[in-house]
């Protein structure tokens, strides 16, 4: 029989992109294997330790918490390419809560000090850092094994002396690896055997794990390639193959040291030694300082009664003071007032900066202590939103306010932070980009050699946010050319291995971490990939979550800068004070835009869809808004027609029971929030809000047995209530399916009350609304800023072209007199290719010195090593430079414009002339004579460098011809499905596409003067009118409105070129 043994130097796939296994996995198969413990050692980090703790005490595992550290050659502070790139694994395990800590502060230091290609530690690091750790001399890549490896033994000797002071005699020992099929690993056994004995040091073994079973090595081979970026077949590249690295059984392990059963005994003992405990699910808020004497709850009830005041003055409804103590009397008994005040605090000093915060996100609205403090900004009175959704205090978790702000300046919230509570208490929170489906089928065969076409064609069959299983279900031709394709098959086996395996670490979306002790007691850290500018946890939210840290979502919402841009524009410019969290909620102009549809820049109501049914549903009130925003999702979708009938009164309203009629009318019947399933049980079955608040987490999880639980309950408490058995079934088969949908109302109103916002600046400063939308907005691409441009033009707003003497950086309201706006001009940051150097020189020299009087003066007073010919080239393609010079002339005359310029540099820094003074310099600037471009030229430059055209339309020629035979492209909106329609205007992107058997077709984007479209052109008509699509071209186009996705298309049936036709065109017609 096997010594009892405990693998100790195990790779996950936290080991990124050389560890194949997951942690779910490893557990599995040592718990098949039937050991009762396993460490972890991922290269350079801990990663995975908190997810790896708790799946392994789940299955009755002990965990070992380590890590394979990288030790500097010398100190971890040089960098120097000849001496610094090589360093040495060391597998260190943490024995106890002080080793785990050392063991934090090891790997944090290590990226944020002594990251070099690697994150390396030092002997010093290993010194200060020490106490609590076990330490094993590593594989081949230690220290110890390459100084044995290249014949220095007095080195080795000198090491292990060194090793043996830094951890002490008991906790560092000669790690023997299991893989008699590596030559250097046998030979490398021997001597650290005969160095064990020589200072009686003890030897353990390991099989330095990097997958789970044997049959997993080619995967691993492959991944292996993937890192490297070479080819599976590369005798050359990193490989694994020549021995088996998976998680082998004490018997496997007996067989690899015969003879030497306390090798595997003394694994047993290391592993007694290791207890580290975490602190899972214990609650660690920071404490907020509060005044003296106050307790955090007590200053919670002064915030609270001050905010109150604030909110209602006096009038505040009867329900306030019931519904503010209940809540404050749930906050104190969970012990969560330091979060509320920690919240509050930042939001507060946010909204002090000018920083626009949004209304609030997700469940936290329901609060009324987060209303009354201004952390949200809906009433959860006057809305009807629940606490208990947010806080059940019958089930204690830690509660989410989640925030969103005006995403340009989140990260100064985020400083704020750092200032307040210390650089070591915050963090940003890391988050693991993994191979996905699709991704993992194209790496994999470039790793085994398939051509690209090949793997394009197989990750084509694969469902969009499917995994390769799922796919395999769901694709019958994934499926059939799995069965009938060996290709296919093994490149997707090679797949479902990889799949899901962690690929890099980078920075959460939106996931802060604050900590009442300093991060590094609890939590590693590091630099995000490629970055040095913030710090990340390298635990990932769930893990942050389960170590009782609070977590806080920072979100930055686009629209919210939009916001703020338009309110400091209105401030600037007519010195009018817009409080967005004040504005009326029945203002006519603004529902008069939303009637209309005229939602382009609206938050969450610009999409062709939603328009048709603004259209249709004629909104009244937020609540129509609210209910919309709720709806307009795949699944309650379908019930958008019945809600505006119904509410037009041109369909019947039934209730199953009456007593639903009170919980249901303001949806006009129909079950929409999540809020609705809780009132449900409440009124009808007489739960608490806390009970039904578990009702609505076991139906939206679908457990049976909690299903099962909670339906007899439903049932039996409408019964009591007098509902019929029959009837309080029919509620229950009712309320399943309603899971699929039902959206959280306190959600579906902040972000009701932000689409509100934004319509309501479109509605009554325009110019300014479109200005800060295009600025906010122009970095989403050029096919949004041309839909931004046409709707600008379609309410009669001008739009300049860039000027070098009107231009700012970004788009501006151009005012005729004092408040009185006609046009929006361009930006000269729009301009491509003129770097961000010149466009900041042009302006502080504007600015400063006055406008430019002369393209001479201009190009004096610009001249300099930036000032490049591709940047004079660009101002001119955009006509930045129009008011000088005609376009073609300056562009015929760079040559001298430039050698101008340079003398004029020379001679200004040599003090032989004036920057301002015409006849200063002996050099003169004389065009050559040309031909003026055409507005053909013209308005391609424009397109090239503007990303659309600004000076005219290319349509504007054939604008009376397309009113007369076609229909503009907006009625498409509101058009029904499958209507034939004639349209013109001009191709502006075509993308080219194969279908499934192989033949091309067309995706087109048409613009005319009224929109855009995305136009589709299936093989047939591509094989008919070979010639009509190309880009630039104007067309005219016949065929069939279609919609995919929510959003109106056009099918083409017929397609004919216009130009140099049109007269044609007219008399056919």
């Amino acid at each position: 029989m096997a010594s009892r043994f405990v693998h100790l130097h195990v790779h996950s796939h936290y080991s990124f992109l050389d560890g194949l296994a997951k942690i779910d996995q490893l557990v599995a198969r040592a718990k098949e294997l039937g050991m009762d413990a396993l460490a972890i050692t991922d290269h350079g980090g801990l990663w995975g330790a908190v997810e790896f703790y708790k799946k392994a005490k789940a299955q009755g595992i002990k965990p070992i918490i380590g890590a394979e550290l990288y030790v500097a050659t010398r100190s971890r502070f040089d960098r120097d390419p000849q001496l610094d790139t090589r360093r040495f694994h060391l597998t260190v395990l943490a024995k106890n809560n002080i080793g785990y800590q050392n063991l934090v502060k090891l790997v944090t230091k290590s990226q944020l000090e002594g990251f070099y290609f690697k994150p390396r530690v030092d002997k010093e690091l290993l010194r200060t850092y020490h106490e609590g750790l076990i330490a094993l001399s590593g594989c081949l890549g230690g220290e110890i094994p390459r100084a044995i490896e290249s014949g220095n033994m007095k080195h080795a000797n000198n090491l292990l002396t060194e090793y043996l002071d830094i951890f002490g005699r008991d906790n560092f020992f000669l790690e023997l690896g299991a893989h008699n099929n590596i030559p250097q690993q046998k030979k490398l056994n021997t001597k650290l055997i005969e160095l064990g004995k020589q200072y009686n040091v003890p030897l353990v073994a390991t099989n330095d794990i990097h997958y789970v079973s044997a049959d997993d090595k080619d995967a691993h081979e492959v991944l292996l390639s993937v890192q490297t970026a070479s080819r599976f077949d590369d005798e050359s590249r990193l490989s694994l193959k020549t021995d088996d690295f998976s998680l082998k059984s004490a018997e496997q392990m007996d067989a690899s040291f015969p003879n030497m059963p306390e090798v595997l005994k003394e694994s047993a003992k290391i592993a007694e030694q290791c207890n580290v405990t975490l602190p899972i699910g214990a609650i660690q808020l920071p404490m907020f300082p509060v005044p003296e004497g106050y307790t955090p709850d007590s200053y919670l009830k002064k915030l609270c009664d001050e905010g109150l005041t604030k909110r209602y003055d006096a009038n505040y409804p009867p329900q306030a003071l019931e519904r503010l103590s209940y809540e404050l009397s749930v906050i104190e008994k969970t012990g969560f007032a330091s979060y509320f005040l920690i919240v509050q605090d930042f939001v507060s000093w946010a909204k002090g900066q000018g920083i626009v915060v949004g209304p609030g996100r997700g469940s936290a609205a329901g609060s009324f202590v987060a209303y009354v403090l201004g952390i949200t900004n809906i009433d959860p009175l006057r809305y009807e939103l629940l606490f208990e959704r947010f806080l059940n205090p019958a089930r204690v978790s830690m509660p989410d306010i989640d925030l969103d702000f005006a995403d340009w300046r989140r990260d100064e919230v985020i400083q704020y932070l750092r200032q307040k509570y210390g650089d070591e208490h915050v963090a940003q929170i890391g988050t693991f980009g993994t191979m996905a489906a699709r991704a993992v089928v194209r790496d994999a065969g470039r790793s085994l050699g398939f051509p690209y076409s090949f793997c394009d064609r197989v990750a084509k069959l694969i469902p969009f946010g499917m995994t390769l299983e799922q796919a395999l279900k769901a694709s019958q031709e994934l499926s059939q050319a799995y069965e009938n394709e060996a290709d296919v098959a093994r490149l997707v086996d090679s797949g479902r291995k990889l799949e899901g395996v962690a690929r890099h670490i980078s920075t959460h979306a939106c996931g802060v971490v604050i900590s009442k002790e300093p991060l590094t007691k609890l939590v590693p850290l590091q630099h995000p990939s490629q970055s040095e500018e913030h710090v990340i946890s390298q635990y990932e939210m769930h893990s942050i979550e389960d170590l009782g840290l609070l977590k806080i979502d920072l979100l930055g919402l686009r629209n919210l800068s939009i916001i703020e841009e338009t309110i400091g524009r209105i401030k600037n410019t007519y010195r009018e004070e817009v409080d967005i969290e004040r504005l009326p909620l029945d203002d006519a102009k603004t529902f008069e835009l939303l009637r209309t549809a005229d939602t382009t820049g609206v938050f969450q109501l610009e999409g062709g869809g939603m328009r048709r049914y603004l259209k249709e549903l004629v909104p009244t009130e937020l609540e129509d808004i609210i209910a919309m925003i709720s709806l307009y999702r795949p699944g309650p979708m379908e019930f958008i027609p019945s809600f505006i009938k119904r509410k037009h009164g041109k369909e019947k309203v039934e209730y199953l029971d009456h007593a639903l009629e009170s919980i249901l009318k303001k949806t006009h019947g129909i079950a929409v929030y999540q809020e609705q399933l809780m009132e449900i049980a409440r009124q009808l079955a007489g739960f608490s809000l806390a009970e039904a608040d578990m009702l609505r987490k076991a139906v939206g999880k679908k457990i049976k047995s909690l299903l099962n639980e909670q339906h007899e309950k439903l049932v039996a408490g409408m019964m009591r209530n007098k509902i019929t058995k029959n009837t309080a079934e029919k509620i229950w088969e009712w309320i399943i399916p309603f899971a699929r949908y039902g959206f959280n109302r306190s959600h579906g109103a902040c972000y009701a009350m932000i689409a509100y916002q934004t319509a309501w600046l479109k509605a009554h400063y325009p110019y300014e609304f479109m200005a800060s939308l295009l600025n906010r907005e122009y970095g989403m691409g050029t096919d949004r800023v041309a839909v931004l441009i046409q709707e600008a033009r379609a309410h009669e707003i001008k739009i300049l072209p860039p000027d070098v003497n009107a231009s700012r950086e970004g788009f501006t309201v151009v005012y005729k007199e004092t408040k009185n706006p006609g046009a929006i001009r361009f930006g000269l940051t729009a301009i491509k290719n003129l770097g961000h150097n010149v466009v900041t020189k042009i302006i502080t020299e504007r600015d400063t010195n006055g406008a430019y009087t002369s393209l001479e003066n201009f190009i004096k007073r610009i001249a300099g090593p930036e000032f490049t010919k591709k940047a004079l080239e660009s101002l001119t393609y955009a006509g930045a430079l129009d008011q000088f010079a005609e376009r073609k002339a300056i562009l015929e005359s760079t040559d001298q414009i430039l050698s101008f310029g340079k003398e004029s540099h020379r001679n200004a820094q040599s003090g032989q002339g004036s920057l301002f003074d015409e006849t200063s310099t002996g050099a003169t600037l004389r065009l050559k004579e040309t031909k003026p471009a055409s507005k053909q030229e013209r308005l391609r430059w424009e397109k090239d460098h503007l990303g659309l055209w600004v000076s005219e339309h290319p349509l504007r020629s054939y604008e009376r011809l397309l009113a007369t035979i076609t229909k503009p492209i907006e009625i498409m909106r509101d058009a029904a499905t499958g209507r034939q329609l004639r349209i013109g205007g001009v191709i502006t992107k075509i993308k080219k596409i194969l279908t499934k058997k192989g033949e091309p077709m067309l995706f087109v984007n048409v613009e005319d003067m009224s929109g855009t479209t995305e136009v589709v052109v299936f093989p047939r008509v591509l094989e008919n009118y070979p010639t009509a699509f190309k880009e630039n071209a104007i067309v005219l186009l016949d065929g069939t409105v279609s919609e995919r996705n929510g959003e109106m298309g056009f099918i083409c049936e017929r397609a004919e070129e216009i130009v140099e036709k049109a007269e044609e065109i007219v008399r056919r017609v």
